[in-house]
């Protein structure tokens, strides 16, 4: 795992983190760019597919093209399903319980899985419209939004300074 923080490596007394993704320089550009409160998805640029696709490949999923590239995703997603998660022993996810871990349908097409935040459960319907918004990774416990897709957020952040520091994550609340 190698970085501070993860999988029990880091400082005497540092909390392991076992949401932080493993950056590469292939997914760089997805992290900027959430970072800056923007989603990206990878599309197919060969003759006959153009299909999106989320999480983020080197490949076409679909027809297997290695001619693909980033694009801005508009941020609007509908609900497809969920759950409600009561117990998760994991740090920090613990200081989040009860959260809605979720799938969505992205205007785009792909499915992507990621949380409903400011939504109570009996609120939640399948089809809902949904926006995505960002967590600060170095934030603890509540959400804390960076702002919507296609815009650059101001945030709050936790103030910490720890393996999260310049992640973020899209999750989406209602439109």
């Amino acid at each position: 795992m190698g970085k501070t923080g993860r999988g029990g490596a880091g400082p005497a007394g540092a909390v392991a983190r076992f949401d932080l993704p493993e950056s590469d320089a292939f997914t760089r550009p997805y992290w900027d760019a959430a970072a800056e409160g923007r989603l990206l998805l990878r599309r197919c640029r060969a003759e006959g597919c153009g299909a999106a696709h989320h999480y983020p490949r080197e490949f076409c999923p679909y027809c297997w093209s290695e001619d693909v590239g980033w694009e801005a995703a508009s941020g609007r997603a509908t609900l497809y399903t969920w759950s409600v998660v009561h117990r998760n022993d994991l740090p920090p996810f613990g200081g989040r319980v009860p959260y809605t871990a979720a799938v969505v349908d992205l205007a785009e097409g792909p499915r992507m899985m990621t949380e409903i935040t400011d939504c109570p459960e009996p609120a939640l319907r399948i089809g809902m419209p949904l926006r995505v918004h960002f967590r600060d990774a170095a934030a603890t416990g509540e959400a804390a939004a960076t702002g919507e897709a296609g815009a650059t957020g101001d945030g709050e952040s936790s103030g910490t300074t720890d393996a999260g520091a310049g992640f973020a994550f899209p999750v989406f609340r209602p439109a």
